[in-house]
Parts: structure tokens; sequence; C-alpha cells
């Protein structure tokens, strides 16, 4: 119950606080009056043992006990100084987020700059989620004097669209661990989350067409067409020796194949409207992703429809990502 207490009063104490704090763009300075002080509990131990060396001095009239208290006293109060400063003067400024598919942690990038002459150290940085039952491990880094810090911190997702970065707090205890200072940023970043693809296992294959009516169509040995990745089942004959034999596969190399063209011209067009109506609509968003997916890595020019989107037929880390992005904010505010 007093945990739970304890939790509460924070959340209420955050609203009140940064309730009119709306994402704030390019960089921050955190300065004196954006950093908030409390003793922590090893702080509120130091008490009760200033308060039982000055009773004792008393009580035996100790004059050394007196100096020894008044020195620790002003010891935890150069603390309390050293601590606050260890958080003021940062600037603080969003990175990058690359987009990732729904149920996947969405990594986001921020940079911690110390324009200052002192070294900053031990600086914990975390997320905060709405509720309790969400606390990652927050992330230490130490920033040195005219230097920067790059931090990356995971968040879940759980639906495609435009995810925000949650509200930052950074906390710190350097150097004693007497006091507990800590800030707030609510850094103007989002990421791109993809519909989850449906599971290779279950979705259909890929929807060839062959050119003319004259069914599947099946990529021919008549006319060389190029180098493409090498994929599970490609025959041992196709391998592209010479390539592979100037990058090692030992030495972070990658198996490659000659890829043909020939025979029966297949067409590859992954249209939404095509798609069976009782499927929902997150349904066939998540099987047009692993549609595009698996002609990617099939090197399978394919083309796009979704609604009044049209994409020619095209393969490469472009196509796949206007794809995918079209996919995400389907039916969304851009």
């Amino acid at each position: 119950m007093l945990s739970a207490l304890k939790r509460r009063v924070q959340a209420g104490a955050d609203t009140w606080l940064f309730k009119k704090r709306a994402h704030e763009p390019g960089e921050v300075l955190l300065h004196r009056r954006r950093v908030f002080i409390v003793p922590a509990r090893a702080g509120l131990t130091f008490v009760a043992l200033l308060a039982l060396l000055f009773t004792g001095s008393i009580n035996y009239n100790l004059g050394l006990g007196f100096a020894l208290t008044f020195f620790i006293g002003a010891c935890a109060l150069v603390d309390m100084v050293l601590t606050t400063k260890n958080l003021s003067g940062l600037r603080l400024a969003p990175g990058r987020a690359a987009p990732v598919f729904a149920g996947e942690e969405a990594l986001f990038e921020l940079r911690v700059s110390n324009g200052t002459r002192s070294d900053r150290h031990a600086l914990a940085l975390e997320f905060m989620f709405p509720g309790a039952g969400l606390r990652p491990l927050p992330h230490m880094a130490d920033v040195a004097a005219g230097a920067s810090a790059l931090v990356q911190l995971a968040a879940p997702t759980s639906t495609r669209g435009w995810m925000a970065a949650p509200r930052v707090r950074l906390v710190t205890r350097f150097p004693l661990g007497l006091f507990r200072a800590w800030s707030y940023w609510q850094p103007d970043l989002r990421v791109l989350v993809y519909p989850f693809p449906e599971d290779a296992a279950s979705a259909p294959p890929l929807p060839l067409a062959a050119a003319g009516g004259e069914g599947a169509g099946t990529s021919g040995h008549d006319d060389f067409a190029g180098i493409r990745a090498y994929q599970a089942g490609d025959p041992m004959r196709h391998l592209a020796w010479r390539q592979i034999a100037r990058f090692d596969p030992a030495f972070g190399g990658a198996l490659v194949t000659k890829h043909f063209d020939g025979g029966a011209a297949s067409e590859l067009c992954l249209d939404f409207a095509a798609l069976p109506t009782q499927l929902d609509v997150e349904a066939r968003l998540a099987r047009l992703a692993r549609w595009v997916i698996e002609a990617e890595q099939r090197a399978l020019p394919y083309a796009f429809r979704l609604g009044a989107l049209r994409f020619d037929a095209a393969v490469g880390e472009a196509h796949r990502a206007a794809c995918l992005r079209a996919l995400a904010l389907y039916g969304l505010a851009a």
C-alpha cells in the first residue's frame, strides 16, 4: 500500500508540475528551475545519524562531537549542491528513430550534450510509461566536459501508425547518493510503426500471375539478369563465385547467386482491394506486409495498390519503405 501511495503521489506531482508542457521541439536546456531535488533513502538515514551525533554531543558536552556533526552536515550541503549541478546546464536534443513492426521495441535516439567545463557522471535516463506495471531499467551515461553522449531508450509498440516518444526522466544521485535530483523532458520525436506481418506459415503464397494468362510464371534460365542475395533452395550451379571470392563470407561477406530472366514473364501486384473481403482491415494490412517482405527477400519486383495509392513494380529498400509506410498510415492521419 505504501508503494502504491507513493506512485500515486508521484504521478499527481508530475501532472501538476508539467501539465502545460507539451512536446519541446529542438534542443532543450536544463536550467536550475527545471531540476528538482529531495533526500534519498540514504540521505534520510544520514539525517538520523546527524541528529544522533548532535544529541550525544549536547548530552556529554563533546567539543569534537560538535565539530564532527557540523563537518559532515556541511558535506551533506555540498553534496546537495553538486547533485543539482550534475544535471543543471545539460542540453538535450532528439535524434532518430528507425521504423519497427507492431509488437517490437522502438529505439529512440537521444543526445545529451555537456557544454560546461565539468564532467557529468552517473546520469540515469528512462522513459516514463503510464501505469505502474512497466518500469524498465534506466540507461546510465557519463558525459565529459565539452562532449556529448548518444543514448538509446526502448519503448514497446502495440499498434501501427505514428508513436510519440514517452516523457524522459533524468535522475542522478552523484556524488554521495544522499540526494536524488531529477528533471523531465518531453522530446519532439516519433517513430513509425508498421503493421505486424501475417505469420509466414499461414500466409498464402505471393499472387504471381503470368503475363498473357499462361499461368503462374517463374524465373527462367535463358538471360542473365544480375546478381541477388542467396536464398535457401538456390541451386549451387547458380552461385556467383567471382563475386563471392571478392568478399569472403568468413569476414562478413555474403553469398550471392546469379539471377536469370526467361520463360513466362511473371507479374506481381500486391493489391489491397484483391484480398478476400471476409478479412478485416488489419488482417489484410498484415498480409500485404508479409507479401512485401517476402517479395523483397526473393528480389521479385512488385507493384503495390492501396486505395488511391499506386506504386509501379520495383524492388529495393526505398520501395519497401514506401509500401510499409503506406500500410502503417492507412486510414490514419499522417
